[in-house]
């Protein structure tokens, strides 16, 4: 049986417009993800390219087959960039620009007026390589995201695959090859394409409601002026950690910080210098420790932060950094950033309350207060 291309094409238009319609009313509407909002673009790109191979072998094939390639490519970037939004990384702006780029010179300068596999090696190879790169980035998904991301991986992975396999045909066998028209021609390519993407629909929308959940959950973690997390969730974390006797052995530190004659500076300078100065200590924080740290304000001027595996020196090393930072800082003219007082306090396998490390950091905090202040001292138990 031989496969009707220009009829699997107008299928696969008509099924990419249903799906964009969908998707987007049911997902994008609903989670305002960036995982959904970018498979709708990826989408419209498919369902625009596939169009542009529609006028094959008509006058308009000389730009139009280039475009169909260039807009196919843009689909497979952003596939790759949805992906790289679930773990809430962006997307990287040169790929919008250099692989399409590529892709179109390839095509210009392969005779696109006769040729209908103009700049066919480049348009492969990218196809290939931005739709592995999405499947990358869904393997590398935290184990606890959606199950549905194995699926999805496997899904990309096999597309991408199933590009390169064409890719090496195209090479060997060039364009009217026998192995290449059968088994990955452009008509093989629509219905394996039509196939995978109605499979993949349903993880589709489930990922992006998933996305939307972690990140209206984020937003409940976190303080809203500094970024940081809020004094719960903080909490919950570090009880977690202290538990948990695989993270270093279960030793570490926690500092309870304060920033000094804070009410002066509200009263001098006004509230919007106020929360210049929080923020900028939260920024020194989150520069200086390590991203396995936690870090969070536990209450109007006082920060607090659990550094797991960490000595007391490491904490005062890591105290005096941060009031470096701070202290570098840009503020308001005729404005001085305040000192901060640190109270550092520490724990072993044997520590289970997360409340008593942090009131023995503040017992520390307050003798660090009544010694002058814009110092480190340590709690009283650590010797």
């Amino acid at each position: 049986m031989v496969l009707d291309t220009a009829t699997l094409r107008i299928a696969f238009g008509l099924m990419a417009l249903v799906l964009v319609f969908l998707f987007y009313f049911s997902a994008y509407r609903t989670t305002r993800s960036p995982y959904s909002g970018w498979w709708c673009l990826a989408l419209i790109f498919f369902l625009s390219g596939s169009a542009c191979f529609l006028l094959d072998r008509t006058p308009h094939q000389v730009w139009a087959n280039p475009l169909g390639n260039v807009l196919l490519v843009h689909g497979g970037i952003a596939v790759w960039a949805g992906a790289r939004s679930l773990r809430t990384v962006p997307p990287i702006k040169w790929a919008f620009s250099g692989i399409p780029l590529v892709t179109l010179i390839a095509s210009v300068v392969d005779n696109p007026a006769t040729n209908t596999w103009s700049g066919g090696p480049v348009f492969l190879a990218a196809m290939g390589l931005t739709v592995g790169l999405a499947s990358r980035e869904l393997w590398r998904l935290e184990p606890g995201y959606s199950r549905v991301r194995i699926p999805m991986a496997v899904a990309a992975g096999g597309l991408s695959a199933f590009y390169f396999l064409r890719w090496a045909a195209f090479m060997v066998e060039g364009q009217n090859g026998p192995t290449f028209t059968t088994v990955f021609g452009s008509a093989v390519t629509t219905l394996v394409t039509m196939v995978l993407l109605v499979v993949v629909s349903f993880s589709m929308a489930a990922l992006s409601s998933e996305q939307q959940t972690r990140a209206l959950r984020v937003v409940a973690s976190r303080d809203d002026l500094t970024g940081l997390l809020n004094r719960k969730a903080f909490l919950d974390l570090a009880a977690e950690q202290v538990a948990d006797r695989t993270i270093t052995r279960g030793s570490g530190t926690l500092i309870l910080a304060d920033l000094d004659h804070f009410k002066s500076v509200n009263d001098t300078y006004g509230h919007a210098a106020g929360d210049v100065a929080l923020q900028s200590f939260a920024d020194a924080c989150t520069a200086t420790v390590r991203t396995t740290d936690l870090v969070a304000r536990y209450g109007g001027e006082e920060f607090v932060l659990l550094l797991p595996g960490t000595t007391a020196e490491r904490a005062e090393t890591v105290a005096e950094e941060i009031s470096r930072r701070l202290a570098a800082a840009p503020a308001a003219e005729g404005m001085e950033m305040p000192t901060a007082s640190y109270g550092i306090s520490a724990y072993d396998a044997g520590t289970t309350d997360v409340d008593e490390l942090i009131a023995a950091a503040d017992g520390a905090l307050y003798n660090a207060k009544s010694l002058g202040r814009n110092r480190v001292a340590r709690s009283d138990r650590m010797g």
